[in-house]
């Protein structure tokens, strides 16, 4: 029998955030994969650090942290060929991701490679977004406004573009992009209600206006939230 591959949603940061649903399966798997940074600790295992016996299988998936897509691309192949190797011997493999499994999550890479020829089963987990929009008691969305989720990566004509045309928006992956998103949204006269959040859930979470945020000192792990026009929400 082959095993299962488990896409687990591990929240944004608080460990009290994981479903107790992505725990059970956590528990049980033998092996354990997770996305870290060419040097240094995952984000997402260290999240559910607690909850790792020493028997486990751990593969860490080191991925160089620039944005050339082809050396990514080799270590996830990599990944996918060794978490198949598990899979073929029939142990189930859980994939910690940080948020949700497929809201701009690493785990859609392996999902690609492996989704289709191997048994795959999806964990939702509470998303950067919800939990960013908790921390600045700012609702997002609600009767029919629309919300736009764009990368800070994104070049800044298509950011500018793709703003303009938003309702209420959330900003993602800011980090040394962030100067670029609030000139975008200065130049959009969008910027005064907008809101700055970084660490979400976590103790070290700020919870800024625009104005007030250094840029030098922007985490990857931050979010702008841009609200709907006050016509537009009601």
């Amino acid at each position: 029998m082959t095993g299962t591959l488990w896409g687990l949603g591990v929240g944004p940061g608080d460990p009290e955030l994981v479903t107790v649903k992505a725990l059970r399966i956590l528990r049980a798997a033998p092996v354990v994969a997770f996305l870290a940074p060419e040097e240094g600790r995952s984000f997402a295992r260290g999240i559910v650090a607690s909850e790792l016996a020493p028997a486990k299988i751990e593969i860490a998936i080191r991925v160089p942290m620039e944005r050339a897509r082809h050396p990514a691309q080799s270590v996830y192949d990599e990944a996918a060929r060794e978490i198949a190797g598990h899979l073929a011997a029939g142990r189930d493999v859980a994939l910690l991701c940080q948020g949700d499994p497929f809201f701009y999550g690493s785990f859609i890479q392996i999902f690609e490679r492996l989704g289709a020829s191997h048994p795959t089963r999806i964990v939702p987990g509470i998303t950067s977004l919800t939990a960013c929009a908790a921390a600045a008691r700012l609702p997002l969305v609600s009767r029919e406004t629309t919300l736009t989720a764009l990368p800070a990566t994104l070049p800044e004509a298509a950011l500018m573009r793709r703003l303009k045309q938003a309702e209420a928006a959330a900003v993602l992956k800011l980090g040394r992009n962030f100067a670029k998103a609030r000139r975008v949204l200065e130049r959009l006269h969008r910027a005064e209600g907008a809101i700055y959040v970084e660490h979400a859930s976590l103790g070290s979470e700020r919870v800024l206006a625009l104005a007030e945020v250094d840029p030098a000192e922007v985490p990857y792990f931050a979010m702008i939230l841009v609200p709907a026009a006050e016509e537009k929400r009601r």
